[in-house]
């Protein structure tokens, strides 16, 4: 299949259109101007002539061009290939967003992939057009950007925050990419710049439709009490990062997200960025997913009336693992309690001076010091959730965001008590595995049956082919058929029912 920038033709039809629903997907560079832009760019579409096609934006910035001021193409939501697909490339890509260079250096990269430093280098360069080190500036001149123009820290430490090896790489990279200095950056944001500390607030993008009903409504429900709240319009959530941890706000409005971080140290921005979109599936394409769902008569008629759903995902996999075990065949109420006990007990408290957080949740190592016989869970559950924590500590059970799916489901389904529902659930949301599918989960049962859809696991998979490689969205829109409050917006009150 024909890369989308590989097509200069249809390239050229979207770039005459400004359609949004392309940002991220290409960029387009200008041969007279020398600036590279996003499909959707405001400004009058150049001559055709004139007109070259790049799959990133670090492609282009190699090739010589630089980022338009008025589309800012490098803040384009990022590719949904990325979150499709489970080879090397959408791998690797998903974990140089999350800042892994920055941490590790390519070699750690290639460590975490299983592959030589070179075979990645390779692959990068045929199908990005840039390799590692130049994708990892790039991400660094963005976090720089989002720095610059929503903080008031001192260019120094900014420069380390994002990442740079100096103070002068970060001059050098932010002139070169942005075509401003970064003084320049910062006057131009002018009032934006917030004087309240410790906040660094910034818009998500996402392509358009979206439908955030069941997006927040399934946070918001499903939240445990002590790590995640509904406030004020928005979802709030702790979560730890390399460097310490953070506290994102999360209000969803009609163009974008509006984020809000409080992090310990702002080395970890890209890492909180990055998974701030994972959370909320951001960089999905609901126009594929949804002309594909919308080939099945079925599902037509409730992709029309809720087009955009995406998947409500969890930051940590690891945590996700151990709320869907304790989730096992109870209500979400109980799943809840039984995680907001072991958050009391476990957790590593923390302070939030805008709201009610006050834990992270446990991590596997201090589970492993818990009792099992404080549990109030069967005798079989206590055993699977122990099980669990043994085996993440031990490396026997790896759950990361650039692991292969199959093989994390071997290994969770080599666990006892992890049947079909709980290794498919942490496919779906802790694994962003966006052809997981749930069969014999009752909501998807129950909705099969009044669709008139076979309501029995081994017929609904068969019928369910249609809906691949998106059968994770087709939950969603089973799921919205019933009135459960994860289907809907959560009310302005900030107490969860």
């Amino acid at each position: 299949m024909t890369a989308l920038h590989e097509d200069p033709e249809r390239c050229v039809r979207i770039v005459q259109s400004h359609d949004e629903r392309f940002d991220g997907f290409f960029f387009t560079a200008v041969l007279t101007t020398r600036i590279y832009c996003r499909p959707s760019c405001p400004a009058v579409p150049p001559k055709p002539k004139n007109m070259r096609f790049y799959p990133s934006a670090a492609a282009a910035a190699g090739a010589g061009f630089r980022a338009c001021k008025r589309c800012r193409p490098q803040a384009a939501p990022g590719s949904p290939d990325w979150n499709v697909r489970a080879d090397l490339v959408a791998r690797a890509m998903r974990l140089i967003t999350d800042g892994v260079i920055d941490r590790d250096g390519v070699p750690g990269l290639a460590s975490r992939l299983g592959y030589s430093v070179r075979q990645v280098e390779r692959h990068l360069m045929a199908e990005v057009g840039a390799g590692p080190l130049a994708l990892a500036r790039m991400q660094r001149a963005q976090s720089a950007r989002l720095l610059i123009e929503s903080t008031p820290m001192p260019f120094t430490e900014i420069a380390l925050a994002a990442g740079f090896s100096s103070v002068r790489s970060f001059n050098e990279t932010v002139r070169e990419v942005f075509a401003l200095t970064p003084g320049e950056l910062r006057a131009k944001a002018g009032s934006r710049v917030p004087t309240q500390p410790g906040a660094i607030s910034l818009k998500l993008p996402f392509r358009r439709p979206f439908c955030p009903d069941n997006l927040f409504g399934h946070l918001a429900a499903t939240a445990v009490p002590g790590v995640e709240e509904w406030r004020d319009g928005a979802y709030r959530c702790a979560f730890r990062l390399p460097n310490g941890h953070a506290i994102a706000a999360l209000r969803p409005l009609p163009d974008h997200i509006a984020c809000q971080l409080r992090l310990t140290d702002p080395r970890d921005l890209t890492a909180a960025i990055s998974r701030c979109r994972w959370l909320l599936d951001l960089d999905a394409d609901p126009v594929a997913i949804d002309d594909q769902l919308a080939r099945d008569e079925v599902l037509a008629p409730l992709v029309e009336k809720t087009p955009g759903r995406r998947v409500p995902r969890i930051i940590d996999p690891e945590q996700f693992a151990v709320r869907a075990v304790l989730g096992q065949q109870v209500s979400t109420a109980a799943a809840r309690t039984h995680a907001a006990r072991l958050v009391q007990a476990h957790g590593e408290p923390i302070d939030d001076p805008a709201g009610g957080l006050t834990h992270l949740f446990p991590t596997s190592q201090a589970l492993a010091e818990l009792d099992p016989e404080s549990l109030a869970l069967p005798r079989a559950r206590r055993v699977t959730l122990m099980r669990l924590v043994e085996a993440l500590n031990s490396g026997e059970v790896v759950l990361d965001i650039g692991g292969d799916w199959n093989t994390a489901r071997e290994q969770l389904s080599a666990l006892p008590g992890f049947g079909p529902w709980t290794v498919e659930s942490i496919a779906m949301r802790a694994l962003g595995d966006p052809d997981a599918f749930i069969p014999g989960d009752l909501g998807v049962r129950q909705a099969a049956q009044r669709l008139g859809l076979p309501d029995k696991p081994g017929p609904l998979v068969k019928r369910a082919e249609i809906w691949r490689p998106w059968r994770a969205y087709a939950v969603q829109h089973l799921w919205g058929t019933s009135g459960h409050p994860v289907n809907q917006m959560p009310p302005s009150d900030p107490d969860i029912p």
